[in-house]
């Protein structure tokens, strides 16, 4: 299927907004929505198999999003991000399912990329549904608790216990994630981080990434380290947080991916 759309699949994909995807040749492989999907960037569109929803493809690269007005809206508040959006034209933040980036960014907690994308394939592997060989569906809560006593082979450490705790809340709708959905940016951190485990952090990734808070600004260890570097920013969380938001306001979340990659684009 051919789906024309502004996008450039490897800083997309390949930049930690989600964590099944792999690059083999020129071709990206991942999960969604139960099924093995691969795509493949062309001239002027991108190839994608396995999927029969164009429209799924479009909501989850976020082809809504008017990259030109984005782009130069932030580009607008610095120079040093409009420099940066010039050389890695079409990155978009993905627009991931609620439950699965909540759980994923459950187990981020000090862990490095590597190590996240590892521990997702392992709960997939012990509660997923086997939809292609080696290859597994993101489970639901449901089929965490009908076999949570296999948690351990997951190898989380810490998260386990509160890996369980979060499959049990939503599956009892204590957590009520589609609530959530409806909520304004601060009150959507502000729910999430009631959750067990997820900081500002963790909930600022949520909201960017499933709840179409696009003014989200997550900091974490490399972003801190460039807003000290280009903007003489430190402190607390939620002073590099809230500098970044009123800095690039509406799109601060597009401003912080460029950030994030800037060793990689520069």
């Amino acid at each position: 299927m051919r789906i024309r759309i502004d996008v450039s699949l490897d800083p997309t994909l390949g930049c930690g907004q989600a964590h099944r995807w792999k690059k083999i040749g020129d071709e990206w492989t991942g999960v969604l929505g139960g099924k093995v999907v691969r795509m493949t960037q062309c001239q002027g569109y991108i190839d994608v198999q396995g999927c029969g929803s164009e429209s799924s493809i479009l909501s989850y690269l976020r082809a809504d999003d008017d990259l030109d007005e984005i782009i130069d809206y932030i580009a607008s508040k610095d120079r040093y991000v409009a420099d940066l959006s010039e050389h890695c034209p079409g990155l978009r933040i993905l627009r991931q399912p609620k439950w699965e980036c909540l759980a994923t960014y459950l187990l981020a907690t000090n862990a490095n990329v590597k190590r996240i994308g590892a521990m997702v394939e392992s709960v997939c592997r012990t509660f997923g549904k086997e939809i292609e060989s080696e290859r597994y569906a993101f489970p639901e809560p449901r089929d965490i608790l009908d076999n949570a006593e296999r948690i351990a082979e997951c190898r989380l450490g810490f998260r386990a216990s509160r890996f369980i705790e979060l499959a049990e809340n939503v599956e009892s709708g204590k957590i009520d994630i589609e609530a959530i959905s409806e909520m304004d940016y601060r009150d959507t951190v502000k729910a999430l981080q009631e959750i067990k485990g997820v900081g500002p952090k963790v909930a600022d990734c949520v909201a960017l990434f499933a709840f179409d808070h696009l003014e989200a600004f997550p900091v974490d260890t490399r972003i801190a380290q460039v807003m000290e570097k280009i903007f003489g920013i430190t402190g607390s969380y939620r002073t590099v947080s809230e500098y970044g938001m009123n800095l690039f306001g509406r799109y601060a979340g597009y401003a912080q991916e460029y950030l994030y990659h800037s060793g990689f684009i520069e």
